[in-house]
């Protein structure tokens, strides 16, 4: 069904989709470069380029003339949201049998990296779409996904991953919110911080202590449950007003005495930590997308500008510092773009993605904030206005660095699995 409204939309766009059929459309739209070729192959199937024109599109005539009245106003786009819902450009990896497009973690990378290079802040609220669903995807019963799953396929509901605590970050382990069962129910009680799409979302993955037991390990002392917005005791923050990013809506969370049916557990108590890294794996990837659309407008900006603003009688991209500053951009681009693709193609192989998937996170979103703060060395004194679009772009990467897992904790994770493969 969406597969169908996004090829329709995108005709309507003026796009030229060369498919016959909503169904061939839905098997071409899920492949991804395996069936191309035998070896490596870095060509996309027509059916991936024709999506990443269709979220290019959007980015360029939608996205990028509206974001810096958002970012002004810190106003969440809904309208905004809503069409990229219409278009097939979000929800895009939830499965077939729930009413979505089923698309491969690669091929939703494809849209979030054009939908970033419009602006990171509407990416951010889309893309939080993803955290949030994917611990049902990977780990909902079938009567769970249909439900929670498949309402987000027939209208545009947000959903958020309620992790992060005041005093717990990084710090997983460190959650104290607490799920006590009494009978048919768990009963609820703590205090979520930083929730992207906290105060819009439809409902909430969460993540609570079960084992009061402080020296219980993790692996089996939280359990993820999945919670409704409107239910009574949960009282919602106020949006905080971020350095970058400002559209998107964060919030602090209080649960207070909530009270969750049983049936709302997600495989069964003591599962949710491996729930919630598990479903890093295949986030993270798209996270580092994001950082990677960013980095591509930033480096793309700094050239338009680099090839109109003259100082001593030459187009600064002739003096050899800019073109060398430009040429350092696009290598750290095209380097985080293919660390991206590689996190992306090797869980969808069905592989464990978590070194790559760490390495393109940290390594895009180091590279974000770089190329971003190296455009507004380009533009020079222009640069530090707001007027000027490199400006926004420096305030908006660093959270690339902060949220998903810092990028120390990414850089842990990799050594970490890399001293693993020696003491094997």
């Amino acid at each position: 069904m969406l597969v169908t409204k996004a090829l329709k939309a995108g005709a309507q766009l003026g796009l030229r989709f060369q498919s016959t059929g909503a169904a061939a459309s839905a098997r071409a739209a899920t492949s991804t470069l395996k069936a191309s070729q035998g070896g490596y192959c870095f060509e996309l199937t027509d059916q991936q380029k024709e999506f990443q024109e269709l979220a290019r599109k959007f980015a360029r005539e939608e996205i990028i003339p509206a974001a810096p009245t958002y970012d002004r106003s810190g106003e969440y786009p809904f309208p905004i949201i809503k069409k990229a819902w219409e278009l097939g450009l979000m929800n895009s990896h939830i499965p077939e049998d729930c009413g979505g497009m089923g698309l491969s973690i690669f091929d939703s990378c494809l849209i979030t990296e054009e939908l970033a290079y419009g602006c990171t802040g509407v990416q951010t609220a889309i893309e939080a779409n993803s955290l949030g669903q994917m611990p049902v995807i990977i780990a909902g019963n079938d009567a769970q996904k249909k439900k929670y799953l498949g309402r987000m396929a027939e209208e545009p509901l947000m959903c958020a991953y309620c992790v992060t605590e005041p005093g717990a970050g990084s710090d997983v382990a460190g959650i104290r919110t607490r799920a006590e069962k009494k009978g048919d129910e768990y009963v609820v009680n703590g205090q979520k911080m930083w929730i992207t799409n906290g105060g819009k979302a439809n409902w909430y993955f969460l993540l609570a202590r079960t084992d009061p037991d402080p020296k219980c390990p993790a692996s089996k002392a939280f359990t993820g449950f999945v919670v409704e917005a409107d239910t009574p005791g949960i009282q919602v923050g106020r949006k905080e007003m971020n350095m970058g990013q400002r559209c998107s809506d964060t919030r602090g969370i209080v649960f207070e005495d909530v009270r969750i049916p049983k049936e709302n557990v997600l495989i069964g108590e003591g599962a949710g930590f491996k729930i919630a890294m598990g479903a890093f794996d295949k986030t993270r990837p798209p996270v580092a997308a994001g950082a990677t659309g960013l980095a591509q407008r930033a480096l793309d900006e700094a050239t338009k500008y680099s090839l109109e603003r003259k100082t001593f009688g030459r187009f600064i991209a002739e003096h050899q510092a800019v073109s060398f500053l430009l040429a350092e951009m696009a290598m750290k681009v095209e380097l985080a773009r293919m660390a991206y693709q590689r996190s992306a193609w090797e869980v969808d192989q069905g592989r464990r993605n978590t070194y790559y998937a760490s390495i393109a996170k940290a390594f895009a979103g180091d590279i974000a904030n770089q190329v971003a703060s190296d455009a507004v060395q380009v533009f020079g004194g222009n640069g530090f206005n707001s007027e000027y679009p490199v400006e926004k772009l420096m305030r908006d990467a660093k959270i690339y660095q902060i949220y998903e897992g810092t990028a120390q904790i990414q850089r842990l994770i990799i050594s970490r699995e890399h001293l693993g493969k020696f003491k094997r």
